[in-house]
């Protein structure tokens, strides 16, 4: 073996067949794995120390081999390239953007302190894009990397108009939508919200008096969950990044330009229906 790859193979071999073995085996296993681990990681710490304390030549050139960087990567003794501390935080922030038909990219490292990101898809000239990139991606990125004090969205200033974006191709399936009982009326506490998922669609339903609303269970800043959110006066707050909207018209009042996504309501004695697309 001369690779990195061929010794993360051959460990993860061994790993799957000691999986195999009875609990006490694999307890006696995972102790040995942990106390030459430990004895591994104070010995390379002595000899980072020593090389220090002689010439830091020697460590950097150490550290340029993948092998060596992957080892000391594993016990912590170095951090992630800069470049791969970027990437995890877009990766956190990716899901939340691509269930807005988003994604992100990134497009350079300026150093010392500077991240150049391409917002693409439907967040590229969504309303709330600048939210978007202050509130989560580059609270992400600084999370990750302390040293970066700017991260600029650098879209193209191109955007295709969405004048056209409500038209249907005639290809397309018709939607067909069904009325689905979610609830009974006294399971929705008055002026709170009760959370529901019905038929693939996570709902939250608001109760004022006699008057029901539902509305997609989904902040639509970055898709976190509403229903853990604070309600006051008919306003909920999204806990996640503070986005508040009106519980009564869904509007957001935090970037008007992004409503929640509603469903109708029909009450039929004690029970609610919703009307779901198909």
């Amino acid at each position: 073996m001369t690779n990195l790859k061929e010794f993360i193979q051959e460990i993860n071999r061994f790993e799957a067949i000691i999986s195999e073995w009875d609990e006490s085996q694999r307890s006696v296993a995972v102790g040995l794995k942990r106390a030459i681990e430990a004895l591994h990681k104070e010995a390379l710490t002595r000899l980072i120390k020593s090389l220090k304390q002689e010439s830091m030549s020697p460590l950097r050139l150490a550290v340029a081999d993948e092998v060596v960087y992957a080892v000391l990567l594993y016990h912590e003794l170095v951090k992630p390239t800069i470049l791969e501390r970027i990437q995890t935080a877009l990766e956190e922030v990716r899901p939340g953007l691509k269930s807005h038909s988003g994604d992100i990219e990134l497009v350079a490292f300026k150093p010392p302190d500077t991240v150049e990101v391409k917002l693409i898809g439907s967040c590229s000239s969504c309303p709330a894009s600048t939210l978007t990139l202050s509130q989560g991606v580059e609270q992400a990125i600084k999370n990750h990397c302390p040293e970066i004090t700017k991260v600029i969205a650098v879209n193209d200033t191109s955007v295709a108009s969405n004048a056209n974006s409500s038209l249907i191709s005639p290809f397309s399936p018709q939607v067909t939508s069904t009325w689905v009982k979610v609830t009974n009326v006294d399971k929705i506490p008055e002026f709170g919200v009760f959370a529901v998922k019905v038929v693939g669609h996570s709902l939250i339903l608001y109760r004022q008096g006699i008057n029901i609303t539902c509305y997609c269970n989904a902040c639509t800043h970055l898709a976190s969950p509403l229903d853990t959110g604070k309600v006051e006066n008919g306003i909920i707050t999204c806990p996640s990044h503070g986005f508040q909207y009106n519980l009564e018209t869904g509007e957001c009042l935090t970037a008007t330009d992004v409503p929640l996504q509603s469903y109708p309501v029909q009450i039929k004695g004690d029970k609610v229906f919703v009307q779901i697309q198909k």
